[in-house]
């Protein structure tokens, strides 16, 4: 049975060893980087531990920087997808595609998805998705985006980081920017009040 929960210290140990395994070596700070794609990609493959120690520090801080959610499958941990307030991903919201959005008070973004090898394909995804929409409540949002990846062709495991575009779509999602290769889509868990 997969269990979701927010990403908190407990969960750091088990977060390296889910990106070592996929050697990823962004430790989900893509987003939060402000200096070019070229320092960028040095960082990455020189000095990848400094992104796990910012990731760490900000999560230390209670910094929405490093808001997610972690699912976990016999006390492992098997998933995590980074849910953030938009205004947080400073990166998302520089990029061209996504810099003409709307925003809305109250919005949160989920920016990536990494999932376990052995657990792709058994409903991590899903269950992380469907468990975000509580969380981002608690935690004063109103409005939960996803920015998958839309291809003609089957995507690869490693392409698809953004999500599946099925589960925004099962989960009640609705397209607000429905252009390829990046769709956006909104789903408004609390009205605005006027």
């Amino acid at each position: 049975m997969i269990v979701v929960e927010s990403f908190g210290l407990r969960h750091v140990e088990g977060f390296r060893e889910l990106f070592d395994g996929a050697s990823s070596p962004c430790f989900c700070r893509y987003w939060h980087f402000t200096g070019t794609k070229n320092e960028w990609l040095d960082r990455c493959a020189h000095r990848r531990e400094e992104n796990l120690a910012e990731q760490t520090e900000a999560l230390r801080n209670d910094d929405p920087s490093a808001r997610g959610l972690v699912a976990l499958e016999d006390g492992a941990l098997v998933g995590w997808m980074k849910v953030a307030p938009r205004e947080a991903m400073t990166k998302l919201t520089s990029l061209p595609v996504y810099r003409t959005l709307p925003f809305e008070e109250g919005t949160w973004s989920i920016g990536c998805f990494l999932v376990r090898e052995g657990a792709r394909r058994r409903g991590v995804a899903r269950a992380l998705v469907s468990a975000a929409e509580t969380h981002v409540l608690a935690w004063g949002g109103r409005v939960l985006e996803g920015h998958p990846r839309r291809s003609e062709a089957p995507l690869y495991d490693e392409e698809a980081w953004q999500g599946p575009e099925r589960v925004f779509i099962e989960r009640g999602f609705e397209a607000v920017h429905d252009v390829a290769p990046y769709p956006v889509y909104r789903k408004v868990l609390l009205a605005a009040t006027t």
